[in-house]
Parts: C-alpha cells; sequence; structure tokens
C-alpha cells in the first residue's frame, strides 16, 4: 500500500478495535458498537486522563474495555489461514498473544490523536444465525470511509472477528503479509519478526 493507505488504514483499524466491547449479551450488534464507542471516545475526551502524564491510565481504561469482547484468538487464527492448522496449542497461544500485542501498540496512540476530531455515522447492520455485520462511516473533513464490522456471538456476546475498512478486511490484509513471509522463509521468522516489531513498539519506535 501506498504509505498515506497504510497510514489511514492503521487509523482506522484501532478505531476499529475501540469499538467492540459490550455489557450486554441481550444487545444488538449496532447498539454494542456505538456504545462502545462513546465509552472509549469519552474515555480519550475526558480531561481527567489528559496529557502525557495520564497515558498509561488511559490505554489500561481502553483496554479493558477492548480486550473483553474483541476476539484475538479467532483473528489470529483467520489471518494466519492454513498455517494455523500445522500449530501446536501452545504455539497457537504463543501466536495469539503477540498479535494482541501487536494491534494494542500498534495503534494505541493514532487514535488518542483524532478522538476530538471523529464523528461516526450508522448506517445499518445485517444478521444471519450468529454473524451480525455493523455498517458505519467514519466522516472526515472532506473524506467519508466506510468500516464495516463483523461480529459472532458463539459464547453468548457478540464479539468482533474481521473489519473491513474501506473494501479491504484486516484480516485479509494480514493473512496476506503474514503469508508472504511465511512462504519465503518459515513460520518462526514471522513470529521474530512480529515479536521485534512490538519491541520497537514498545519502546516508542
Amino acid at each position: 500500500m501506498p504509505r498515506l493507505l497504510n497510514q489511514t488504514f492503521a487509523l482506522l483499524a484501532l478505531i476499529s478495535l475501540l469499538t467492540l466491547a459490550a455489557p450486554a449479551a441481550a444487545a444488538k450488534p449496532q447498539e454494542v458498537v456505538k456504545e462502545v464507542i462513546d465509552q472509549v471516545l469519552g474515555i480519550l475526551n475526558n480531561p481527567a486522563y489528559a496529557g502525557p502524564a495520564q497515558e498509561q491510565q488511559r490505554r489500561r481504561l481502553t483496554k479493558q474495555l477492548v480486550d473483553r469482547h474483541f476476539d484475538y484468538r479467532e483473528m489470529a487464527k483467520r489471518s494466519l489461514g492454513a498455517a494455523w492448522n500445522n500449530l501446536s496449542n501452545a504455539q497457537r497461544d504463543d501466536f495469539v498473544s503477540l498479535f494482541a500485542e501487536l494491534l494494542e501498540y500498534s495503534y494505541a496512540g493514532k487514535i488518542e490523536r483524532y478522538a476530538q476530531h471523529l464523528r461516526i455515522e450508522y448506517t445499518g447492520q445485517s444478521l444471519e444465525d450468529d454473524y451480525a455485520e455493523v455498517r458505519t462511516v467514519v466522516v472526515q473533513p472532506n473524506d467519508r470511509i466506510p468500516i464495516n464490522y463483523r461480529l459472532t456471538n458463539a459464547s453468548g456476546d457478540w464479539v468482533v472477528y474481521d473489519v473491513v475498512i474501506d473494501g479491504v478486511g484486516m484480516v485479509s490484509n494480514y493473512r496476506f503479509q503474514f503469508a508472504q513471509v511465511i512462504s519465503q522463509s518459515s513460520f518462526n521468522a514471522l513470529v521474530n519478526r512480529l515479536r521485534n516489531r512490538v519491541n520497537e513498539l514498545r519502546a516508542g519506535g
């Protein structure tokens, strides 16, 4: 992707990650998404949590919301594709943990810079058995970017397993990148590359 598109994708991907937690299992998917967007933006725009000194507190609170209903395991599984089937349970657990860290450190700071300027329109939802798609549009100056959230309710709570941003799925985007690394090298090389990237991001890189 061009650099601008990469930056846009990263920003919108984090927006998606911050719209996933839901306290009420009986709520409709669109209600779940809207409620948590409001909660997260409320935290990020709260003067009590403003400034560098409150960064860890802001991120801790938003991470708590995200972690409750963001299905990192399902997303990691879909992102790895067929390679997932060849992993041991321990390898899967390690990869899911690393994948979750990658998402957190990649996107945590980006949404904070734009939180005050976001306007989100909810344009509908579709339901089929235990699956749903919630359609929204992020409105920015001179731009409207569609974001669709794909959720499942197999466990009794609506959780996200993919996000489609302007027609590009987050899972398919990662799957393409991961497959390239694995085919050119190995799964272990992918893990090492992701771990190095997480360490860079953790250090502020």
